[in-house]
């Protein structure tokens, strides 16, 4: 699907946000905040304008001042999100301890949940429509995958880890941890009074160490 804004490399970017002032930056910012709760409940699709305006206290024209799009807000808000996403797995390190490196993993993934639910939705949103806007990006995904895949099957055949599918670990991981953000109102109600604190997140820490760390260990 094509971009109906020119996409810009970073140095441009970076130009220009000097080139703003204080008054300007922080609009910017106000703009992306409520297009990220806007995004993230409705979806790119479900998303207007007209929603992020309000939402983010301006009018229609000034909004459009910033952004000409609602394509160019989503645009910014994945580059950020994917930047922060794959930081988890760009840190897991084939000269660490296995059992240390894959724990440390889940919990960065965890802390991505609980910190940045809204970021999460939107990328699930952005998935279940099919990724139209982040194509390339799943590409990049996929070399990272492959490469983080190769470190899990060496550890394997070191004896470091019982032998696993290293895609189909990282699936597994992916789905638990993001389910404590993409499914929050479930997961709060069935857990009752004691899901409402931040203390679920430790249980789930606790647990999926349990799951993931005793099925691996040789």
């Amino acid at each position: 699907m094509a971009r109906t804004e020119t996409v810009e490399g970073p140095r441009s970017r970076a130009a220009k946000t000097q080139r703003r002032t204080r008054i300007q930056r922080e609009k910017h910012e106000q703009i992306l905040e409520a297009a990220l709760d806007v995004f993230s409940r409705q979806g790119f699709r479900g998303a207007t304008i007209d929603q992020i305006a309000e939402s983010a206290g301006l009018s229609k024209p000034n909004l459009l001042y910033y952004f000409r799009t609602k394509e160019a807000m989503h645009r910014e808000l994945i580059d950020r999100l994917l930047d922060t996403w794959l930081d988890p797995l760009h840190a897991l390190n084939k000269e660490g301890d296995p059992v240390a490196e894959i724990k440390s993993y889940i919990r960065r993934k965890l802390e991505l949940a609980r910190d940045y639910p809204r970021e999460s939705r939107l990328f699930a949103n952005e998935i279940l429509q099919g990724a139209p806007h982040i194509g390339e990006e799943l590409e990049d995904l996929k070399a990272l995958v492959d490469e983080k895949a190769e470190v899990i099957r060496g550890w394997s055949k070191a004896g470091k880890l019982r032998k696993c599918d290293p895609h189909h670990l990282f699936f597994a991981i992916w789905s638990t941890t993001q389910h404590y953000a993409d499914f929050d109102a479930q997961v709060r109600a069935v857990l009752g009074d004691v899901g409402q604190g931040e203390g679920r997140f430790e249980d789930a820490a606790r647990f999926l160490d349990q799951l993931f760390i005793h099925g691996l260990k040789p």
